[in-house]
């Protein structure tokens, strides 16, 4: 079987992805401007600063629209269907890519409210912010 790919970590969501390792989502916010965003970038994509700060999310938010994936896009994903991959806007001000674990693909809806868990991705020690229902 073929592993899943693993993130690319770059310079700019370094922070980012050490964070994920410790159980904590950090988005930044423009020092400026005050605009928040994700994913990690060197500039602030409301006024181009690069004044970022790294900020810690409650890692809670509402499901703003979602997919049931049925075709696995790789062979490694496979075991995984039939799986939610949901956009979330965090009540922080951004909006992530995530799947939604622990509940059956019906039981998600939009406007769900949804906390962030993580997972350590397979033969890695990474963690992969993934999300849950509140119930």
């Amino acid at each position: 079987m073929t592993a899943k790919p693993l993130p690319e970590i770059r310079p700019e969501s370094r922070e980012f992805w050490d964070a994920a390792n410790r159980g904590e989502l950090l988005f930044q916010k423009c020092d400026d401007c005050g605009k928040t965003q994700f994913y990690p970038r060197n500039y602030c994509t409301g006024c181009t600063s690069d004044k970022l700060s790294w900020v810690r999310s409650k890692g809670e938010g509402l499901v703003y629209t979602f997919t049931v994936v049925h075709r696995p896009p790789s062979a490694a994903f496979k075991p995984d269907v039939p799986y939610v991959i949901a956009l979330v806007d965090l009540d922080e001000g951004f909006r992530m890519m995530m799947n939604v674990r622990g509940c059956p693909p019906e039981a998600v809806s939009i406007g769900a409210r949804v906390r962030v868990i993580y997972e350590t991705i397979p033969e890695s020690e990474q963690k992969l912010p993934q999300a849950e229902l509140i119930r």
